[in-house]
């Protein structure tokens, strides 16, 4: 069903017709993705939503909204069909290629921003970087950071690269294609891994939304059955990478704090420090720890 075209064609009526069609489909907010898809095409603010109302919208730009609004009401995320997601104040370009950027993820930014501002140069590694929002958002905040990410996908390095020039950091981060399960730095050579690694379970992977399921890559949600396989790798080699008091910091599911916490126990004289990070939610969300001098 295509959406229902108002007799005028103002911005008040617009957003009216977009979001009576999306509130009949299942997908989440929909009044925000009608205002989201309009400004974007528009080329206006949310302010100018709210004080012009009246303003005439032309039929080619009624055209263009209406058919992002119907692939929105099919369930394709808003921030794939804008090309863009705000993660720490700044907007990181996205595709197919990419998990979308969630504000929980912005706790790793916070926690290696807190331990290493005041101490100068320091090299840290990204693993499983995605778009780039946590590489390119610490090379941003800290002009002493030196970063590499790693991704397995060369299309998701493609657009984490083009965010790192967008901020103006590419030159102080290296884009690596490969595999972080696998070794990829020398002993002792980072102070700090900062990463957001699949961690979906596939009993869980098949409870998300069809929005999730069906436009976001699989294989940066899902590491194996459990949704625990890659964090035990990643502890297990951030023993070797890390320097002494490097720190590691890790994105996790709400209910894998007592697993992850396990594999530093397991560990004995490596780590200490070791705790969990609630988001803003209250739900455990990062797993963090520091490399011991032994």
């Amino acid at each position: 069903m295509a959406v229902a075209r108002p007799a005028q064609l103002t911005i008040r009526n617009i957003i009216t017709a977009f979001s009576e069609y999306l509130s009949g489909k299942a997908v989440d907010s929909p009044r925000l993705s009608a205002d989201l898809l309009a400004m974007h095409v528009l080329a206006i603010s949310r302010l100018d939503l709210i004080t012009e109302p009246h303003r005439q919208v032309s039929e080619a730009h009624w055209q263009a909204i209406a058919d992002l609004v119907e692939r929105r009401g099919n369930g394709e995320p808003v921030a794939y069909l804008l090309g863009s997601r705000e993660f720490y104040g700044r907007d990181f370009a996205v595709s197919p290629a990419t998990l979308i950027p969630r504000p929980e993820t912005e706790h790793i930014v916070e926690e290696v921003v807190r331990r290493f501002s005041s101490k100068g140069r320091f090299i840290f590694a990204d693993l499983g970087t995605g778009t780039g929002c946590i590489a390119t958002t610490i090379a941003a905040e800290l002009p002493d950071a030196m970063g590499i990410a790693v991704d397995l996908s060369a299309d998701a390095l493609a657009v984490a690269t083009a965010n790192a020039r967008t901020h103006g950091v590419a030159d102080r981060l290296l884009f690596l294609n490969g595999d972080f399960t696998s070794t990829l730095f020398r002993h002792t050579s980072l102070d700090c891994i900062a990463t957001n690694p699949p961690y979906v379970s596939e009993a869980e992977y098949a409870e998300l939304s069809h929005e999730v399921r069906d436009y976001e890559p699989r294989t940066a949600l899902v590491p194996g059955e459990t949704g625990l396989e890659h964090a035990a790798l990643l502890i297990r080699n951030a023993q070797d990478w890390l320097r002494p008091d490097g720190i590691f910091i890790m994105e996790m599911g709400y209910t894998q704090a007592g697993p992850n916490l396990s594999c530093f126990g397991d560990a004995q004289g490596i780590w200490h420090g070791e705790k969990i990070i609630r988001d803003l939610a209250g739900l455990d969300r990062m797993v963090f720890a520091i490399r011991s001098r032994n």
